[in-house]
């Protein structure tokens, strides 16, 4: 059965059908840490998780962030986010952090868009850092990932410990 394992409060691992799963709507406090059952695909085998990422993102990456950011806040607050990203500095972040802050799931590697940045990677082709806005712990916001959730995922299936590049702006400051 092709599912998700899920670690219950007492860390029993249950392997759940996908149709059974509704992440999205559990809260982060309740949220349980998801991890996909499936292993690496043949094309991901071999590769390193190190050096497979650009100097900085690429310049259709900032629109696509404040795409996605005006459907979870006002227009005006997602173009100075995203005016606000393209400014701030690359920081390194671990995909399995950036995974747990964002309380989104792990994608399998064979999810179509994981699944091409993978081949990428093991093209030689680099892959574009991820845009961030920062959550609030006190307020129960997680951490937003404006543009490269299938590039954490991708990252974590070469390497749940290797270092993202990152862009991280603060939701304070929209």
């Amino acid at each position: 059965m092709r599912g998700l394992a899920l670690c219950d409060p007492l860390g029993e691992a249950k392997v759940h059908p996908l149709n059974t799963i509704m992440a999205s709507t559990m809260t982060l406090a309740t949220r349980p840490f998801i991890v996909w059952s499936s292993s690496v695909p043949p094309m991901a085998r071999g590769v390193t998780s190190k050096a497979h990422w650009k100097e900085a993102p690429d310049d259709h990456d900032y629109p696509a962030a404040e795409e996605y950011l005006s459907l979870v806040t006002s227009p005006a607050a997602a173009r100075r986010l995203a005016r606000r990203l393209r400014g701030a500095p690359i920081v390194h972040r671990k995909a399995k952090d950036l995974l747990r802050a964002s309380g989104l799931p792990l994608l399998a590697p064979d999810n179509f868009h994981v699944a091409k940045d993978l081949k990428k990677v093991t093209e030689g082709r680099l892959l574009s850092p991820v845009l961030l806005v920062r959550g609030k712990l006190q307020a129960r916001i997680p951490l937003t990932v404006a543009d490269g959730y299938h590039r954490i995922c991708a990252s974590y299936h070469l390497g749940e410990d290797a270092d993202i590049p990152c862009r991280i702006a603060d939701l304070d400051s929209a």
